[in-house]
């Protein structure tokens, strides 16, 4: 919750989602966790602000920013989603790529990309769509029936907190859209050439909204009454919290990925270089949208998760600072955490992520050090790239996302990037760009987003400290490791001896 006249956080509670991995490389969530977790996070946040002494009647919006391309299907008469949510990073549609790619000339992965702007790739909605239509015989029979709503996880969420079961609002925004691979991201509509290809059909699509509009009103819960009045998928809400309204201002967001957009403006510039384009906002019915340039990474804080969860060399995720620090550098080791292929500037879904540089002297602090350090290499990979096709080198990186409260981490991103890193006092962006777009909607009007009126945000700056050229050692030999990570995984490999299909 935040003031709308200084953007000051007032009160806010979080919960962990569960992440599901039925199989090698799948990546799921159950949609009614993360519904209960909304609900779960409204109740305890208007319990503190009532300790705080402030009425809860204040509230007079709501925003919601979510994890983009995530898949759910759900039946509009029951209103149960209708198979696990398909996470952004979930790799079981790789087989569904390839066959899709047969039927392009040449196997051509950026045959939509003047449309789209993004390659063809497991990565967007379109293709988890495919997969589930394919695959789930309860989906397909829903469709047959007319039943079944597709949506990404902001749709889902909207469509239960605004009435639900047949009265639910079926809405999406430019943002979210621009991510499904079916929308034109020129004429801000589906595209029936696009959904034609993917054979998807158009009526369980949800309506395209701005990213600041009064959706409808939320129904139930300790906000009955209050209007959804923001939509933005996570990385354009970060760009919106951290004002980066100007075009070629950028920031990147340290998550479960890192995410780094660039603001190109009323013109969508398309990369040639790896990134996609993306629409950055529209916000409000009338104004123009605006797009940007994205550099894309899977895996940044997964990595600590992984450390933590898998290897157990963590007890939390905060604890890989300390470790870090300890061993002050990586010791020649290089970390590519390659989980689910390579995302920006590669899209190589062969790549499978590899340890390297490893010598008898290696140890958990020396794997934690490269693992911090894998992130600002991918960082890096990507700000070279923006700056081939902006022409404009960038002067200072704008950092945010729960990753950024690691001051190793900030500090080796300057070294590797060798420009200035800067950081808000308020690391979560994404949720001020929500509430940014909730209350500047025509008919709430409590927060301006004219230049003149952003209040200041307090920074934190972390300046480059190595030699540059130590810097471009340490790049170089990370990106020989990126070249070993590469052409791992076939679709073919046989699995436990027996030939697996999926």
């Amino acid at each position: 919750v935040f003031n709308a006249k200084t953007a000051e956080l007032l009160s806010h509670h979080q919960v962990e989602i569960q992440q599901i991995f039925p199989k090698e490389g799948w990546v799921e969530q159950d949609p009614k966790e993360i519904l209960n977790s909304v609900h779960e996070c409204v109740e305890r946040t208007c319990e503190k602000l009532q300790q705080l002494n402030i009425d809860i009647t204040n509230i007079k919006a709501i925003g919601v920013s979510n994890q983009r391309e995530t898949t759910v299907v759900w039946d509009k008469t029951t209103g149960e989603p209708l198979y696990n949510a398909i996470v952004w990073l979930d790799l079981r549609t790789q087989s569904t790529v390839e066959r899709l790619l047969e039927k392009i000339p040449g196997q051509n992965k950026a045959i939509f990309k003047l449309k789209t702007g993004l390659p063809l790739s497991t990565y967007f909605s379109a293709v988890k769509l495919r997969w589930l239509l394919d695959n789930v015989e309860e989906i397909r029979k829903a469709v047959h029936d007319g039943r079944a709503m597709f949506g990404t996880i902001d749709s889902w969420l909207i469509w239960v907190c605004i009435c639900g079961k047949n009265g639910g609002v079926h809405c999406t925004d430019v943002t979210n859209a621009s991510r499904t691979m079916l929308f034109n991201i020129n004429s801000l509509e589906w595209d029936p050439e696009l959904c034609q290809f993917f054979d998807i059909p158009m009526e369980i699509l949800p309506k395209v909204r701005s990213s600041s509009e009064i959706y409808g009103l939320v129904k139930s819960g300790a906000l009955t009454g209050v209007p959804i009045s923001g939509c933005l998928g996570d990385q354009s809400a970060a760009l919106v919290g951290q004002m980066c309204f100007q075009d070629g201002q950028a920031k990147n967001t340290y998550g479960t990925g890192c995410f780094l957009l660039f603001n190109t403006g009323p013109k969508a510039v398309f990369s040639e270089h790896g990134l996609l384009t993306t629409i950055a906002y529209k916000l409000g019915k009338g104004k123009p949208v605006c797009y940007a340039l994205e550099g894309s990474v899977a895996i940044a804080g997964a990595v600590v998760r992984w450390l933590r969860d898998n290897l157990g060399i963590l007890d939390s995720s905060p604890e890989i600072e300390k470790l870090a620090a300890e061993a002050g550098s990586s010791h020649g080791c290089y970390f590519v955490p390659a989980f689910s292929g390579l995302y920006a500037p590669y899209w190589e879904p062969s790549a499978r992520g590899i340890i390297c540089g490893l010598t008898q002297f290696t140890n958990k602090n020396h794997i934690a050090f490269a693992a911090l350090e894998a992130v600002c290499f991918q960082t890096r990979e990507i700000l070279d790239a923006i700056n081939k096709d902006s022409g404009i080198p960038l002067s200072q990186l704008q950092v945010d996302g729960g990753m950024t409260n690691n001051k190793l981490l900030m500090q080796l991103q300057s070294d590797i990037l060798c420009i200035p890193v800067v950081k808000p006092s308020m690391p979560e962006t994404t949720a001020l760009g929500a509430a940014m777009a909730a209350g500047a909607a025509e008919g709430v009007e409590i927060w301006s987003l004219n230049p003149g009126d952003l209040t200041a945000v307090t920074c934190e700056r972390f300046e480059p400290q190595i030699n540059p050229k130590e810097s471009e050692f340490r790049y170089a030999r990370w990106k020989k490791a990126v070249v070993k990570s590469m052409g791992w995984e076939t679709s073919e490999a046989p699995s436990n001896g027996k030939s697996e299909i999926i």
